[in-house]
């Protein structure tokens, strides 16, 4: 059975950083993701990662900002967000599949999210 449990997330000033993590349990998966969902509107692509960690894709809004990263050995995901904004309030959630996409149909599970709030 595969979990995937997230953490990291917070109440943060605009400005400021914020890391999340999930830790992936009942498989190794080739492709892992986050996506955020803020009040009212889709859930969106923020960025992926390829196994090796050699490929990665993030989202225009973040770019420069945010950094995926992944650890094989203890199967998690990283999210290092710098710079953060107001924009930036949603629940992130953790996906895993064996695709690298901003597609949410190309991920086969999916954690619970984490609330990440970011003031003005």
């Amino acid at each position: 059975q595969v979990q995937l449990v997230e953490s990291g997330g917070g109440l943060v000033q605009a400005g400021g950083s914020l890391r999340l993590s999930c830790a992936a349990s009942g498989g190794t998966f080739y492709a892992m993701a986050w996506f955020r969902q803020a009040p009212g509107k889709e859930r969106e692509f923020v960025a992926a990662v390829s196994w090796s960690g050699g490929s990665t894709s993030h989202a225009d809004s973040v770019k420069g900002r945010f950094t995926i990263s992944r650890d094989n050995a203890k199967n998690t995901v990283n999210l290092q967000m710098n710079s953060l904004k107001p924009e930036d309030t949603a629940v992130y959630f953790c996906a895993v599949g064996g695709q690298l996409s901003f597609l949410q149909t190309r991920y086969d599970y999916w954690g619970q999210g984490t609330q990440v709030t970011v003031s003005s």
